[in-house]
Order: C-alpha cells, then structure tokens, then sequence
C-alpha cells in the first residue's frame, strides 16, 4: 500500500505543473475566444470545412462525452457531416491541457507526435463522410445559435478572467477529474502490481502490441490527459511507444457510449468511417513511430519523467493546490450546488401553494429530464438546444438531477427533436 501511495505521488508531483497551466489556457480559450468562431466556418461540404474543425477541436480540451454534444450542436448549428465528424475524431485525442501533461510526462516527441496524429485521423475520416456522404454532406439548421451577445454586454477583461479560472478550475475539473484520478490510479497500480516481465512477450511484437492496447482502448472510457499516466506505465512495463500511442489516440476517441450517439445522429455509415479512421490511423501511427522512428526519442524521455522537471517547494505546492481543487470540485462543490438548489425550491415552497401552481400554469413551466449528460458541456449543449426552439422563453438544466425545466409553449415534439439533435434523450 505504501508504494502505490509513493507510485501515486510520484505521478502527480510530475504533472501537477502542468496540469494547472493545460487548465488555465483552456479556460483563457473558452473566455476569450467567441463561441461563433467554432460553427461559422464549418458549413460547406469540403476540405476547407474539415481542416478548420480539426484545428479548431485539437486545442479545445473535451473529453469524449462532452464532444459529442458540442458536435451535435455545430451539427445542428449548420457545419456539414464531414466537418462533423472531424472534430469529433481530433477533439477527444487532443487539448492544450492534454499535450502540455504530455510534454510534461511521456517527453516532448510523444507531445509533438499526438496532436499530428489527431490531425492527420481528423483530416482522413471527415473527408471520406464528404466523399461517400454527399446526400446529407451539410447541416441544416435547427434553432438559433447562442452567439456570446446573448449573454448581454460585452464582458470586462475582468469578468473573462473571471470566466477562464471558473471555467478552467472548476467546470473543467468537474467535467475530467474523475477519470483524471482514476487514470492516476489505474498507473500506479500497473507499476506496482504488474511484473516487469508480464508484457516482455510483446515488447518485439510492434503489432501484437498494438491490437492488445485496441482492443482495451476502443471499449473503455479515458479522457486525453488520464489517458496518459496509463500509457506511460503500460511502456514502463515493456509495451511499445506506438502501442503507447495506440491508447493516446484510441482510448480518448473511442468508447462504447460515444460509437451508440454517432450511430444515432450521424448515421451507421458515418460512425462505421469514425472508428475506421481512429483504428487506422491509430495503427499506422503506432507502427510508424516502432518502426521508422529512433526508439530512444520516446523510451529515454520516459524513463526520465518527461523532458521537463520542477523540483522543490513550486512542485510540492503544484500538487498540493491541484489536489484541493480536485476534492473542491468532485466531492464539495456538487453538495454545495445541490443545497442551493434545494434552498432556493425551499424558499419558493413558503408561498401559497396554489399561487404557486397558478403561477407556473400562467408561466407555462413544464419539468423534463434528460439522459445522456455527463459533463457541464452536455448540460450547456442542452439548454443551449432548448432555448433554440421557438416559443421557448427560457430554459434550466441541472446536470446532477437531469432535470429541465422549461418555461413556453413549445410542442414536447419540438423539444424532444431539439434534444436528440444534441446526442440525448428527453423524458417526462
């Protein structure tokens, strides 16, 4: 137990760094950089479509499920198939906060190799969906984007400041830290438990290596950055820097629940060219980096700990903050959410109840829930893709309850196509 626990702190201490600054610029890009910007160039059916959806979801730091609604609303938004499902397959691989722990962890290579290779799957599947989709290459609108004017005024530099570290510190860890930490642990019980000599059968076997990481990877759930300390020790243990790859790329962009929402909104043809393109390029990446490049650029700058390194009390202070904000966000902040929200349902309770209930019939509020959320850009996506439908006046999502709560006189109908068109299921 003592040596998982030192495994575990040994991990943290080498991307605590680097993590906080992957937040931090995620959140200056969600503040400073328009939403609009990201479905105003994706709209025709060509190259040019897919090649801005994949340089606009590799530096965005979304994880496989929080992709797929923001997908669906450019999708719905008007951006084609093709561009579509670009961003789908570079997004999840990839994110400034991924590629910096990366650097931080595996070495610079691996850090250079990663998004290139998102690039070049992203290119390859949006453009086949183009060529063999061309009946439905270009979306069609649904409702009306939420440009950043809605939110009023334009915001002070304060406020985006403010935005980014709410936005870096709190809702993306809300959204990742789970299955950061799990990946944390899931490393360090490898290098502890595992022999060094359980994978040596395959450390000659470039594509054993490969399809044994493929068919782990393609089923299970990791996000870009917990994906990392797993492939760090399955190397340590003997695998190859390609199949190391293979889980980099696969593991994040693939999992069972994001093949079942392609498959839904996309079509079956579709998802059929989106796990082509990540099994694929996945392979011919891993096989590239055995078998054309030196092996010492990837083995040496992981046995160090990554090219880079803080030692000292930055480092101890690195890993203490990211570990408060991580118990801040998964287990005190989702309680505290919870108390406001049953204090503000109490402090409505106090008023009549029959002027309460004259009050919603008058307001015409109706409660839905919706299945299928698992982070605030599910829950954005949602709400977002209610307000969108006409004689909508004003909608809620709470991504705890899954529940909605939607003020107008929109058709169920029309509120459970808007909802579906995002990846998710409305009940009553």
């Amino acid at each position: 137990m003592t040596g998982l626990a030192n495994e575990l702190l040994h991990i943290l201490n080498e991307m605590s760094p680097f993590l906080l600054l992957g937040f931090l610029l995620a959140g200056l890009m969600h503040a400073f950089v328009p939403g609009t910007v990201y479905s105003r160039y994706l709209a025709r059916p060509d190259f040019r479509s897919v090649l801005n959806a994949t340089l606009f979801g590799i530096p965005l730091p979304l994880c496989s499920c929080g992709v797929i609604p923001t997908a669906m609303s450019l999708r719905r938004e008007g951006a084609s198939k093709g561009a579509a499902t670009a961003f789908l397959i570079a997004t999840p691989q990839t994110g400034v906060d991924s590629i910096v722990a990366t650097w931080s962890l595996m070495g610079l290579p691996f850090a250079l190799v990663r998004p290139l290779a998102a690039l070049c799957t992203a290119l390859f599947g949006g453009q086949i969906v183009n060529l063999f989709d061309k009946q439905d290459a270009a979306g069609t609108p649904t409702g009306q984007a939420q440009p950043d004017a809605a939110r009023g005024s334009s915001p002070t530099l304060r406020e985006r400041m403010a935005d980014a570290l709410q936005y870096a510190y709190i809702e993306m860890m809300e959204d990742i830290g789970k299955w950061l930490v799990i990946g944390l642990v899931a490393a360090a019980l490898i290098t502890v438990l595992v022999p060094d000599s359980f994978f040596h059968v395959f450390a000659d076997n470039s594509l054993l290596s490969i399809l044994l990481v493929l068919c782990i990877a393609i089923p299970m759930y990791v996000c870009a950055t917990g994906s990392i300390p797993i492939a760090a020790a399955l190397m340590l243990k003997g695998l190859t820097p390609g199949a190391g790859l293979v889980l980099l790329m696969a593991g994040p962009a693939c999992n069972v629940a994001s093949l079942l929402v392609v498959r839904k909104v996309l079509g079956f043809k579709t998802q059929c060219i989106y796990v082509g393109s990540i099994v694929l390029g996945a392979v011919v990446f891993g096989l590239g980096i055995d078998h054309l490049l030196p092996r010492e650029w990837f083995v040496s700058s992981l046995a160090s700990g990554g090219t880079m390194h803080m030692h000292g009390w930055f480092h101890w202070t690195c890993t203490a903050v990211l570990c408060i904000l991580l118990v801040y966000t998964l287990l005190i902040h989702p309680h505290l959410k919870g108390g406001h929200t049953h204090a503000h349902e109490h402090a409505h309770g106090h008023s009549d109840e029959t002027l309460s209930t004259t009050e919603n019939a008058m307001k015409n509020e109706r409660l839905f829930h919706i299945q299928g959320m698992n982070c605030s850009h599910c829950r954005l996506n949602a709400e977002n893709a209610l307000k969108s439908v006409p004689d909508v006046e004003s909608a809620q999502v709470d991504l705890q309850s899954g529940e909605a709560r939607v003020t107008g006189t929109a058709s169920r109908e029309a509120l459970e196509k808007a909802i579906e068109s995002c990846g998710f299921t409305l009940t009553d």
